[in-house]
Protein backbone atom coordinates (compact mmCIF):
# COMPACT_ATOMS: atom_id res chain seq x y z
CA UNK A 1 0.00 0.00 0.00
CA UNK A 2 2.89 2.51 0.51
CA UNK A 3 4.82 2.24 -2.16
CA UNK A 4 0.98 2.69 -4.23
CA UNK A 5 0.31 5.73 -2.22
CA UNK A 6 3.68 6.97 -2.50
CA UNK A 7 3.83 7.27 -6.45
CA UNK A 8 0.35 8.57 -6.56
CA UNK A 9 1.50 11.37 -3.75
CA UNK A 10 4.12 12.43 -6.38
CA UNK A 11 1.59 12.31 -9.47
CA UNK A 12 -0.67 14.14 -7.45
CA UNK A 13 1.93 16.44 -6.02
CA UNK A 14 2.77 17.61 -9.65
CA UNK A 15 -0.78 17.50 -10.59
CA UNK A 16 -1.72 20.18 -8.03
CA UNK A 17 1.02 21.94 -8.67
CA UNK A 18 -0.55 22.61 -11.87
CA UNK A 19 -3.56 23.42 -10.35
CA UNK A 20 -2.56 25.72 -8.41
CA UNK A 21 -1.08 27.40 -12.12
CA UNK A 22 -4.60 27.27 -13.21
CA UNK A 23 -5.98 29.13 -10.05
CA UNK A 24 -3.08 31.79 -10.24
CA UNK A 25 -4.02 32.25 -13.84
CA UNK A 26 -7.46 32.72 -12.67
CA UNK A 27 -6.35 35.48 -9.94
CA UNK A 28 -3.94 36.83 -12.30
CA UNK A 29 -6.74 37.78 -14.96
CA UNK A 30 -9.51 38.41 -12.95
CA UNK A 31 -8.57 38.53 -9.47
CA UNK A 32 -11.10 38.09 -7.02
CA UNK A 33 -14.06 40.53 -9.29
CA UNK A 34 -17.56 39.43 -9.92
CA UNK A 35 -16.54 37.88 -13.54
CA UNK A 36 -14.50 35.66 -10.77
CA UNK A 37 -17.76 34.82 -8.59
CA UNK A 38 -19.87 34.23 -11.78
CA UNK A 39 -17.42 31.56 -13.27
CA UNK A 40 -16.79 30.15 -9.94
CA UNK A 41 -20.59 29.60 -9.08
CA UNK A 42 -21.11 28.51 -12.71
CA UNK A 43 -18.57 24.99 -12.38
CA UNK A 44 -20.31 25.11 -8.46
CA UNK A 45 -23.33 24.72 -9.48
CA UNK A 46 -23.12 21.22 -11.70
CA UNK A 47 -20.59 19.92 -9.02
CA UNK A 48 -22.93 20.85 -6.71
CA UNK A 49 -26.04 19.12 -8.60
CA UNK A 50 -24.21 15.83 -10.13
CA UNK A 51 -21.07 14.63 -6.94
CA UNK A 52 -23.74 13.21 -4.49
CA UNK A 53 -24.81 11.05 -7.56
CA UNK A 54 -21.56 10.43 -8.72
CA UNK A 55 -19.60 10.11 -5.51
CA UNK A 56 -22.31 7.94 -4.25
CA UNK A 57 -22.39 5.42 -7.63
CA UNK A 58 -18.10 5.44 -7.51
CA UNK A 59 -18.52 4.42 -4.07
CA UNK A 60 -20.78 1.56 -4.43
CA UNK A 61 -19.77 0.63 -7.41
CA UNK A 62 -16.47 -0.73 -6.21
CA UNK A 63 -17.36 -3.31 -3.60
CA UNK A 64 -20.69 -4.37 -5.84
CA UNK A 65 -17.96 -4.88 -8.91
CA UNK A 66 -15.57 -7.18 -6.73
CA UNK A 67 -18.46 -9.32 -5.79
CA UNK A 68 -19.89 -9.91 -9.23
CA UNK A 69 -16.61 -10.56 -10.51
CA UNK A 70 -15.71 -13.01 -7.16
CA UNK A 71 -19.52 -14.65 -7.80
CA UNK A 72 -20.63 -14.80 -11.41
CA UNK A 73 -17.13 -14.05 -13.36
CA UNK A 74 -15.53 -10.64 -15.30
CA UNK A 75 -18.48 -10.75 -18.12
CA UNK A 76 -21.10 -10.49 -15.30
CA UNK A 77 -19.08 -7.50 -13.65
CA UNK A 78 -18.52 -5.83 -17.12
CA UNK A 79 -22.10 -6.28 -18.07
CA UNK A 80 -22.99 -4.58 -14.71
CA UNK A 81 -20.78 -1.74 -15.58
CA UNK A 82 -22.42 -0.72 -18.97
CA UNK A 83 -26.19 -0.98 -17.44
CA UNK A 84 -24.82 1.09 -14.64
CA UNK A 85 -23.01 3.79 -17.75
CA UNK A 86 -26.25 3.77 -19.49
CA UNK A 87 -28.39 4.45 -16.26
CA UNK A 88 -26.19 7.35 -15.53
CA UNK A 89 -26.41 8.83 -19.13
CA UNK A 90 -30.24 8.78 -18.69
CA UNK A 91 -30.11 10.44 -15.38
CA UNK A 92 -27.63 12.98 -16.86
CA UNK A 93 -29.79 13.91 -20.01
CA UNK A 94 -32.86 14.28 -16.94
CA UNK A 95 -30.68 16.62 -14.76
CA UNK A 96 -29.32 18.69 -18.32
CA UNK A 97 -32.43 19.38 -19.44
CA UNK A 98 -34.39 20.90 -15.64
CA UNK A 99 -30.95 22.63 -15.82
CA UNK A 100 -31.18 24.23 -18.69
CA UNK A 101 -34.84 25.17 -17.54
CA UNK A 102 -34.35 26.78 -13.99
CA UNK A 103 -30.91 28.09 -14.88
CA UNK A 104 -31.54 31.56 -13.40
CA UNK A 105 -33.66 29.99 -10.36
CA UNK A 106 -31.09 28.09 -9.71
CA UNK A 107 -28.18 30.55 -9.87
CA UNK A 108 -29.81 32.66 -7.21
CA UNK A 109 -30.24 29.80 -4.96
CA UNK A 110 -26.49 29.17 -5.10
CA UNK A 111 -25.81 33.17 -4.98
CA UNK A 112 -28.43 35.02 -3.31
CA UNK A 113 -26.30 37.79 -3.55
CA UNK A 114 -25.67 38.22 -7.39
CA UNK A 115 -27.58 41.08 -8.91
CA UNK A 116 -27.54 42.72 -12.65
CA UNK A 117 -24.69 41.83 -14.88
CA UNK A 118 -23.22 39.09 -12.34
CA UNK A 119 -26.67 37.21 -12.15
CA UNK A 120 -26.72 37.71 -16.23
CA UNK A 121 -22.81 36.47 -16.15
CA UNK A 122 -23.69 33.39 -13.68
CA UNK A 123 -26.65 32.28 -16.00
CA UNK A 124 -25.11 32.50 -19.17
CA UNK A 125 -21.67 30.48 -17.60
CA UNK A 126 -23.74 27.84 -16.11
CA UNK A 127 -25.83 26.64 -19.09
CA UNK A 128 -22.88 26.27 -20.78
CA UNK A 129 -21.47 24.22 -17.88
CA UNK A 130 -24.12 21.87 -16.73
CA UNK A 131 -23.34 20.08 -20.05
CA UNK A 132 -19.60 18.67 -18.49
CA UNK A 133 -22.19 16.78 -16.35
CA UNK A 134 -22.38 13.89 -19.15
CA UNK A 135 -18.81 13.71 -18.50
CA UNK A 136 -18.46 13.91 -14.79
CA UNK A 137 -20.39 11.18 -14.68
CA UNK A 138 -18.63 8.73 -16.62
CA UNK A 139 -15.29 9.35 -15.32
CA UNK A 140 -16.64 8.60 -12.18
CA UNK A 141 -17.32 4.82 -12.86
CA UNK A 142 -14.01 4.19 -15.07
CA UNK A 143 -11.91 5.70 -12.37
CA UNK A 144 -13.87 3.32 -10.13
CA UNK A 145 -13.21 0.05 -12.66
CA UNK A 146 -9.56 1.04 -13.43
CA UNK A 147 -9.12 1.43 -9.39
CA UNK A 148 -10.41 -1.96 -9.14
CA UNK A 149 -7.84 -3.43 -11.80
CA UNK A 150 -4.97 -1.95 -9.67
CA UNK A 151 -4.32 0.75 -12.21
CA UNK A 152 -4.02 3.79 -9.90
CA UNK A 153 -1.78 5.81 -12.01
CA UNK A 154 -4.25 6.91 -14.52
CA UNK A 155 -7.16 8.22 -12.37
CA UNK A 156 -4.00 10.21 -10.89
CA UNK A 157 -3.12 11.95 -13.76
CA UNK A 158 -6.28 13.15 -15.28
CA UNK A 159 -5.84 16.40 -13.75
CA UNK A 160 -3.26 16.82 -16.27
CA UNK A 161 -5.26 17.44 -19.15
CA UNK A 162 -8.02 19.37 -17.74
CA UNK A 163 -6.09 21.67 -15.65
CA UNK A 164 -4.78 22.92 -19.28
CA UNK A 165 -7.27 23.45 -21.20
CA UNK A 166 -8.60 25.47 -18.07
CA UNK A 167 -5.59 27.29 -18.20
CA UNK A 168 -5.49 27.78 -22.20
CA UNK A 169 -9.65 29.17 -21.80
CA UNK A 170 -8.72 31.58 -19.02
CA UNK A 171 -6.01 32.83 -21.57
CA UNK A 172 -8.12 32.71 -23.89
CA UNK A 173 -11.27 34.49 -22.82
CA UNK A 174 -9.23 37.63 -21.52
CA UNK A 175 -8.83 38.04 -24.97
CA UNK A 176 -11.41 36.88 -26.95
CA UNK A 177 -14.80 36.10 -25.60
CA UNK A 178 -15.39 35.79 -21.54
CA UNK A 179 -18.16 32.69 -22.68
CA UNK A 180 -14.89 30.81 -23.67
CA UNK A 181 -14.16 29.89 -19.58
CA UNK A 182 -17.15 27.83 -19.14
CA UNK A 183 -16.79 26.52 -23.18
CA UNK A 184 -13.45 25.43 -21.47
CA UNK A 185 -14.27 23.72 -18.63
CA UNK A 186 -16.13 21.38 -20.32
CA UNK A 187 -13.23 20.49 -22.82
CA UNK A 188 -11.53 19.93 -19.69
CA UNK A 189 -13.47 17.49 -18.36
CA UNK A 190 -14.45 15.95 -21.66
CA UNK A 191 -10.24 15.45 -21.75
CA UNK A 192 -10.43 13.07 -18.53
CA UNK A 193 -12.71 10.87 -20.18
CA UNK A 194 -10.99 10.57 -23.45
CA UNK A 195 -7.76 10.00 -21.54
CA UNK A 196 -9.45 7.53 -18.88
CA UNK A 197 -11.41 5.50 -21.91
CA UNK A 198 -8.15 3.64 -23.61
CA UNK A 199 -7.22 2.50 -20.34
CA UNK A 200 -10.32 0.98 -19.65
CA UNK A 201 -10.53 -0.47 -22.63
CA UNK A 202 -7.09 -2.06 -22.30
CA UNK A 203 -8.05 -3.96 -19.07
CA UNK A 204 -11.28 -5.72 -20.43
CA UNK A 205 -13.82 -3.30 -20.80
CA UNK A 206 -16.36 -3.29 -24.26
CA UNK A 207 -19.04 -1.32 -24.56
CA UNK A 208 -22.48 -2.70 -24.79
CA UNK A 209 -25.82 -0.98 -24.57
CA UNK A 210 -27.68 -2.79 -21.71
CA UNK A 211 -30.58 -0.55 -20.34
CA UNK A 212 -32.31 -2.38 -17.39
CA UNK A 213 -33.20 -0.03 -14.06
CA UNK A 214 -34.91 -3.31 -12.82
CA UNK A 215 -31.72 -5.21 -12.44
CA UNK A 216 -30.69 -6.98 -8.87
CA UNK A 217 -27.62 -5.59 -9.10
CA UNK A 218 -28.04 -1.93 -9.72
CA UNK A 219 -30.59 -1.80 -7.05
CA UNK A 220 -28.46 -3.72 -4.56
CA UNK A 221 -25.86 -1.43 -5.50
CA UNK A 222 -28.50 1.57 -5.20
CA UNK A 223 -29.45 0.46 -1.58
CA UNK A 224 -25.58 0.70 -0.71
CA UNK A 225 -25.06 4.47 -2.40
CA UNK A 226 -28.41 6.13 -0.98
CA UNK A 227 -27.43 6.85 2.10
CA UNK A 228 -24.15 7.89 0.59
CA UNK A 229 -25.81 10.09 -1.91
CA UNK A 230 -28.14 11.77 1.05
CA UNK A 231 -24.45 11.91 3.28
CA UNK A 232 -22.67 13.93 0.52
CA UNK A 233 -25.66 16.24 -0.63
CA UNK A 234 -25.56 17.15 3.11
CA UNK A 235 -22.05 18.42 2.76
CA UNK A 236 -23.02 19.80 -0.87
CA UNK A 237 -25.81 21.86 0.93
CA UNK A 238 -22.71 23.05 3.42
CA UNK A 239 -21.12 24.09 0.12
CA UNK A 240 -24.18 26.20 -0.89
CA UNK A 241 -24.64 27.90 2.56
CA UNK A 242 -20.83 29.35 2.36
CA UNK A 243 -21.41 30.38 -1.24
CA UNK A 244 -24.71 31.94 -0.46
CA UNK A 245 -23.28 33.91 2.35
CA UNK A 246 -20.24 34.32 1.04
CA UNK A 247 -21.78 36.46 -1.63
CA UNK A 248 -24.28 38.86 0.47
CA UNK A 249 -20.99 39.56 2.96
CA UNK A 250 -18.33 40.83 -0.04
CA UNK A 251 -17.88 40.68 -3.96
CA UNK A 252 -15.29 38.68 -4.62
CA UNK A 253 -16.03 36.89 -1.27
CA UNK A 254 -17.18 33.64 -3.26
CA UNK A 255 -13.52 33.64 -4.92
CA UNK A 256 -11.80 34.30 -1.70
CA UNK A 257 -13.30 31.44 -0.17
CA UNK A 258 -12.83 29.15 -3.19
CA UNK A 259 -9.14 29.88 -3.67
CA UNK A 260 -8.35 29.27 0.54
CA UNK A 261 -9.93 26.11 -0.17
CA UNK A 262 -8.24 25.31 -3.16
CA UNK A 263 -5.13 25.28 -0.87
CA UNK A 264 -6.66 23.47 1.87
CA UNK A 265 -7.70 21.39 -0.92
CA UNK A 266 -3.93 20.47 -1.91
CA UNK A 267 -2.69 19.23 1.13
CA UNK A 268 -6.10 16.85 0.99
CA UNK A 269 -5.38 15.53 -2.19
CA UNK A 270 -1.70 15.06 -2.06
CA UNK A 271 -1.83 13.11 1.02
CA UNK A 272 -5.15 12.22 2.02
CA UNK A 273 -6.83 11.23 -0.88
CA UNK A 274 -3.11 9.58 -2.15
CA UNK A 275 -3.89 7.16 0.66
CA UNK A 276 -7.48 6.69 0.54
CA UNK A 277 -7.52 5.92 -2.65
CA UNK A 278 -4.92 2.67 -2.41
CA UNK A 279 -6.76 1.98 0.97
CA UNK A 280 -9.89 1.83 0.12
CA UNK A 281 -10.32 -1.40 -2.48
CA UNK A 282 -7.84 -2.88 -0.20
CA UNK A 283 -10.08 -2.91 2.91
CA UNK A 284 -12.94 -4.16 0.92
CA UNK A 285 -11.65 -7.19 -0.14
CA UNK A 286 -10.56 -7.50 3.35
CA UNK A 287 -14.15 -7.12 4.33
CA UNK A 288 -15.09 -9.77 1.75
CA UNK A 289 -12.73 -12.01 2.81
CA UNK A 290 -13.70 -11.82 6.85
CA UNK A 291 -10.59 -10.49 7.53
CA UNK A 292 -10.99 -7.54 10.13
CA UNK A 293 -7.40 -7.86 11.81
CA UNK A 294 -6.37 -6.70 8.40
CA UNK A 295 -8.57 -4.28 8.23
CA UNK A 296 -7.79 -2.86 11.34
CA UNK A 297 -4.28 -2.49 10.78
CA UNK A 298 -4.73 -0.79 7.74
CA UNK A 299 -7.06 1.46 8.59
CA UNK A 300 -4.97 2.20 12.24
CA UNK A 301 -1.80 2.67 9.45
CA UNK A 302 -4.03 5.13 7.34
CA UNK A 303 -4.78 7.32 10.24
CA UNK A 304 -1.38 7.53 11.45
CA UNK A 305 -0.21 8.42 7.93
CA UNK A 306 -2.96 11.28 7.95
CA UNK A 307 -1.60 12.72 11.04
CA UNK A 308 2.28 12.65 10.03
CA UNK A 309 1.75 14.30 7.14
CA UNK A 310 -1.60 16.88 7.76
CA UNK A 311 -0.11 18.13 11.00
CA UNK A 312 2.50 19.81 9.74
CA UNK A 313 0.96 21.06 7.45
CA UNK A 314 -2.20 22.87 9.29
CA UNK A 315 0.48 24.03 11.45
CA UNK A 316 2.89 25.95 8.46
CA UNK A 317 -0.68 26.85 7.11
CA UNK A 318 -1.88 28.74 10.04
CA UNK A 319 1.37 30.62 10.46
CA UNK A 320 1.88 31.42 6.80
CA UNK A 321 -1.37 31.53 5.62
CA UNK A 322 -1.15 35.57 4.12
CA UNK A 323 2.45 34.82 2.97
CA UNK A 324 1.44 32.03 1.16
CA UNK A 325 -1.48 33.82 -0.49
CA UNK A 326 0.56 36.56 -1.33
CA UNK A 327 3.33 34.22 -3.02
CA UNK A 328 0.67 32.20 -4.84
CA UNK A 329 -2.08 35.03 -6.03
CA UNK A 330 -0.99 38.02 -5.44
CA UNK A 331 -0.38 39.26 -8.59
CA UNK A 332 -2.42 40.97 -11.67
CA UNK A 333 -5.87 41.75 -11.03
CA UNK A 334 -5.82 39.91 -7.25
CA UNK A 335 -4.87 43.03 -5.28
CA UNK A 336 -4.46 43.66 -1.27
CA UNK A 337 -8.10 43.29 -0.16
CA UNK A 338 -8.01 39.86 -2.32
CA UNK A 339 -5.00 38.48 -0.76
CA UNK A 340 -6.66 39.78 3.09
CA UNK A 341 -9.78 37.92 2.11
CA UNK A 342 -8.31 34.70 1.03
CA UNK A 343 -5.60 34.90 3.62
CA UNK A 344 -7.67 34.94 6.19
CA UNK A 345 -10.40 32.56 4.88
CA UNK A 346 -7.40 30.31 4.92
CA UNK A 347 -6.40 30.36 8.43
CA UNK A 348 -9.70 29.59 9.54
CA UNK A 349 -10.44 26.64 7.00
CA UNK A 350 -6.33 25.40 8.00
CA UNK A 351 -8.10 24.63 11.95
CA UNK A 352 -10.23 21.89 10.32
CA UNK A 353 -6.93 20.07 7.88
CA UNK A 354 -7.23 17.00 10.44
CA UNK A 355 -10.77 16.90 10.65
CA UNK A 356 -11.13 16.99 6.82
CA UNK A 357 -8.49 14.00 6.47
CA UNK A 358 -9.56 11.94 8.84
CA UNK A 359 -13.02 12.17 8.22
CA UNK A 360 -12.34 10.88 4.26
CA UNK A 361 -10.16 7.89 6.09
CA UNK A 362 -13.36 6.67 8.91
CA UNK A 363 -15.87 7.00 5.61
CA UNK A 364 -14.39 4.85 3.42
CA UNK A 365 -14.03 2.11 6.26
CA UNK A 366 -17.73 2.29 7.08
CA UNK A 367 -18.05 1.70 3.21
CA UNK A 368 -15.98 -0.95 2.65
CA UNK A 369 -17.97 -2.42 5.92
CA UNK A 370 -21.33 -1.63 4.08
CA UNK A 371 -22.55 0.59 6.52
CA UNK A 372 -23.12 3.72 4.48
CA UNK A 373 -25.87 4.82 6.98
CA UNK A 374 -23.55 5.98 9.74
CA UNK A 375 -21.48 8.27 7.83
CA UNK A 376 -24.50 9.84 6.33
CA UNK A 377 -26.29 10.43 9.97
CA UNK A 378 -22.75 12.05 11.33
CA UNK A 379 -22.80 14.19 7.60
CA UNK A 380 -26.41 14.92 8.80
CA UNK A 381 -25.71 16.30 12.45
CA UNK A 382 -22.18 18.15 11.42
CA UNK A 383 -24.13 19.91 8.32
CA UNK A 384 -27.04 21.52 11.13
CA UNK A 385 -24.08 22.22 13.54
CA UNK A 386 -22.49 24.16 9.98
CA UNK A 387 -24.99 26.09 9.13
CA UNK A 388 -26.27 27.19 12.31
CA UNK A 389 -21.97 28.42 13.17
CA UNK A 390 -22.18 30.18 9.35
CA UNK A 391 -24.33 32.19 10.47
CA UNK A 392 -23.41 33.20 13.93
CA UNK A 393 -19.62 33.46 13.23
CA UNK A 394 -20.14 35.26 9.59
CA UNK A 395 -21.62 37.77 11.80
CA UNK A 396 -18.18 38.75 14.12
CA UNK A 397 -15.80 37.03 11.19
CA UNK A 398 -17.10 37.50 8.07
CA UNK A 399 -15.51 35.20 5.16
CA UNK A 400 -13.19 34.19 8.27
CA UNK A 401 -16.20 32.74 10.51
CA UNK A 402 -18.02 30.56 6.98
CA UNK A 403 -14.03 29.07 7.03
CA UNK A 404 -14.06 28.66 10.85
CA UNK A 405 -17.53 26.89 10.52
CA UNK A 406 -16.80 24.16 8.25
CA UNK A 407 -13.58 23.47 10.12
CA UNK A 408 -15.19 23.16 13.43
CA UNK A 409 -18.01 20.97 11.93
CA UNK A 410 -15.31 18.91 9.81
CA UNK A 411 -13.48 17.95 13.57
CA UNK A 412 -16.90 17.20 15.14
CA UNK A 413 -18.42 15.06 12.59
CA UNK A 414 -14.63 13.35 13.00
CA UNK A 415 -15.42 12.69 16.30
CA UNK A 416 -18.52 10.96 16.24
CA UNK A 417 -17.29 8.84 13.84
CA UNK A 418 -14.38 7.60 15.73
CA UNK A 419 -17.03 6.55 18.12
CA UNK A 420 -19.13 5.11 15.90
CA UNK A 421 -16.60 2.51 14.45
CA UNK A 422 -14.99 1.47 17.68
CA UNK A 423 -18.41 0.67 18.79
CA UNK A 424 -18.59 -1.03 14.92
CA UNK A 425 -15.66 -2.88 14.87
CA UNK A 426 -13.95 -3.09 18.60
CA UNK A 427 -10.92 -2.00 19.64
CA UNK A 428 -8.47 -0.35 16.32
CA UNK A 429 -4.88 0.36 17.72
CA UNK A 430 -6.39 3.87 19.41
CA UNK A 431 -4.27 4.26 21.97
CA UNK A 432 -1.17 3.89 19.82
CA UNK A 433 -3.19 6.28 16.74
CA UNK A 434 -3.44 9.01 20.13
CA UNK A 435 0.12 8.98 21.04
CA UNK A 436 1.46 9.02 17.38
CA UNK A 437 -0.91 12.11 17.38
CA UNK A 438 0.70 13.91 20.38
CA UNK A 439 4.10 13.00 18.89
CA UNK A 440 3.43 14.34 15.77
CA UNK A 441 1.67 17.51 17.15
CA UNK A 442 4.35 18.14 19.26
CA UNK A 443 6.67 18.09 16.25
CA UNK A 444 4.55 19.90 14.05
CA UNK A 445 4.43 23.09 16.89
CA UNK A 446 8.54 23.35 17.20
CA UNK A 447 8.61 22.98 13.66
CA UNK A 448 6.33 25.75 13.24
CA UNK A 449 7.81 27.94 15.89
CA UNK A 450 11.47 27.28 14.41
CA UNK A 451 9.98 28.11 10.87
CA UNK A 452 8.27 31.73 11.88
CA UNK A 453 11.52 32.48 13.68
CA UNK A 454 13.73 31.79 10.54
CA UNK A 455 10.76 33.70 8.41
CA UNK A 456 11.41 36.63 10.76
CA UNK A 457 15.37 36.97 10.61
CA UNK A 458 15.07 36.12 6.88
CA UNK A 459 12.90 39.24 6.16
CA UNK A 460 15.64 41.44 6.68
CA UNK A 461 18.05 40.37 4.27
CA UNK A 462 16.30 38.77 1.44
CA UNK A 463 12.56 39.19 0.05
CA UNK A 464 9.39 38.07 1.38
CA UNK A 465 9.06 35.30 -1.10
CA UNK A 466 12.13 33.63 -0.78
CA UNK A 467 12.48 34.11 3.19
CA UNK A 468 9.13 32.37 2.99
CA UNK A 469 10.34 29.18 0.68
CA UNK A 470 13.89 28.87 3.04
CA UNK A 471 11.80 29.16 6.11
CA UNK A 472 9.20 26.40 5.20
CA UNK A 473 12.66 24.34 3.42
CA UNK A 474 14.29 24.81 7.59
CA UNK A 475 10.92 24.18 9.25
CA UNK A 476 10.35 20.89 7.09
CA UNK A 477 14.16 19.79 7.81
CA UNK A 478 13.79 20.27 11.52
CA UNK A 479 10.34 18.24 11.61
CA UNK A 480 11.65 15.37 9.99
CA UNK A 481 14.64 15.37 12.40
CA UNK A 482 12.01 15.52 15.40
CA UNK A 483 9.84 12.73 14.29
CA UNK A 484 12.92 10.62 13.48
CA UNK A 485 13.69 10.67 17.07
CA UNK A 486 10.62 10.27 18.19
CA UNK A 487 10.39 6.31 17.56
CA UNK A 488 7.26 6.52 15.58
CA UNK A 489 6.46 3.28 14.18
CA UNK A 490 4.86 4.47 10.83
CA UNK A 491 8.19 6.91 10.36
CA UNK A 492 10.70 3.85 11.95
CA UNK A 493 9.17 1.43 8.80
CA UNK A 494 9.54 4.13 6.05
CA UNK A 495 13.17 5.20 6.90
CA UNK A 496 13.67 1.17 7.14
CA UNK A 497 12.05 0.87 3.72
CA UNK A 498 14.78 3.82 2.37
CA UNK A 499 17.80 2.00 3.98
CA UNK A 500 17.27 -1.24 2.36
CA UNK A 501 16.58 0.54 -1.08
CA UNK A 502 19.95 2.43 -0.52
CA UNK A 503 21.37 -0.77 0.11
CA UNK A 504 19.99 -2.34 -2.89
CA UNK A 505 21.43 0.32 -5.33
CA UNK A 506 24.68 0.60 -3.51
CA UNK A 507 24.63 -3.33 -4.40
CA UNK A 508 24.20 -2.89 -7.84
CA UNK A 509 26.80 -0.39 -8.68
Amino acid sequence: MRKTALLLMLITIFSKIFGFARDITLSYFYGASNISDAYLISITIPMVIFSFIGTGISTGYIPMYSKIESNNGVEDANRYTNNLVNILIVICTVIIILGFLFTNQIVKVFASGFEAETLTLAVQFTKISLLGIYFTGLIYIFNGFLQLKGDYTITALVGFPMNFFIILSIFISSKANILVLSIGSVIAIASQLLLVLPFAYKKGYRYKFILNIKDEYIKTMAYIALPIIIGVSVNQINILVDRTLASQIATGGISALNYANRLNGFVQGIFVLSIVTVMYPMISKMVAENNMTGLKKSLAEAISSVNLLVLPATVGAMIFAEPVVRLLFGRGAFDVQAISMTSYALFFYSIGMIGFGLREVLSRAFYSLQDTKTPMINAAIAMVMNIILNIILSKFLGIGGLALATSISAIFCTVLLFISLRKKIGPFGMKHITISFIKVLCASLVMGLIAKISYNILLNYIGANLSLLTSIGIGAIVYFIIIYFMKIEEVDIIVIALKKKLKRSTANT
